[in-house]
This record gives C-alpha cells, structure tokens and sequence, in this order.
C-alpha cells in the first residue's frame, strides 16, 4: 500500500485520509473493485467522499504504473487491481467476479515468448472467460438460474 501512497506524492496530491483509504482498499482486495465499489465501500467511513476523487486517484495510480485495470468483465465497467505479478484473471460472464489465479507456468510462457520472439517482455494481461464453479452449477447471488 505504501508505494501507491508514494506514488501519489510524487504526482502531486494531495494524502489525504479518503486517498490512503482508496489506497488500502485497492491493495488489499482480491476482488479487482470497480471505481463504484470503491466508493461505496468507503462511503460510510467518509460521508464526504466524491466519486470523482476515487476516479482521479485510481487514474492517477493507472498512469504511474501502479496498478493495472481489467477493463470491462462484461458489466461495462472498469476493474482495478494492485497486483502487478503475473497471473491469469478468470472472468465468469454470467455473475462477472473476477479471481486471480496464479499459476508458475506463466513464468515459462513469458521467458518463452521473450526468447522466440527477442522482445523484451514488459507485461502481459491473460484473462480467461467462463461460468465460476457457482454460476457452472446454476446459481448465481444465492438464486437459481433461470
């Protein structure tokens, strides 16, 4: 959490305790939040809080690097994640939860890559698209499926 905060600093915000909470919030969910999540997580703790804040603030960290987005998991909106390790996301197309899934053999395929290919691997994003074990079994936010 402390580099996101370090990052902001050196793009000129302001740290204040809604930041450092976007910024906790981000570094400890699993759950790759949307700007809204965010939001309306911390809203109770900071009645004053503006979306906008949240939005410039994760834009912030998104220009410096320091996080990454997973673009839209199908609901139309953006996911932010602050773990920057190589992973695969597994999107489910049908409740949208986004999990991370790591896996060594990423590691070969991108030494792999870089190798046959003589780029220099900078990132990579490796998303797969499905039905999560609950969703495959026909329910999804404790109801049936229909």
């Amino acid at each position: 959490m402390n580099h996101l905060i370090e990052g902001l600093k050196r793009a000129g915000l302001r740290i204040t305790p809604q930041r450092v909470a976007i910024c906790k919030t981000l570094a400890e969910s699993k759950d790759h939040p949307t700007a809204m999540m965010i939001y309306h997580a911390l809203l109770p703790q900071f009645p004053t809080l503006s979306l906008a804040t949240v939005y410039k603030t994760l834009n912030v960290l998104k220009q410096l690097g320091l996080v990454h987005t997973l673009g839209d998991a199908g609901d139309g909106m953006e996911h932010y994640e602050a773990d920057l390790q190589p992973h695969i996301n597994l999107v489910c197309v049908r409740c949208h939860q986004v999990v991370d899934f790591d896996e060594e053999l990423i590691e070969r395929v991108e030494r792999a890559v870089a190798e046959r290919s003589g780029y220099e691997i900078q990132g990579a994003r490796i998303v797969y698209y499905g039905l999560c074990p609950r969703c495959k079994n026909g329910h999804t936010n404790g109801t049936e499926v229909k």
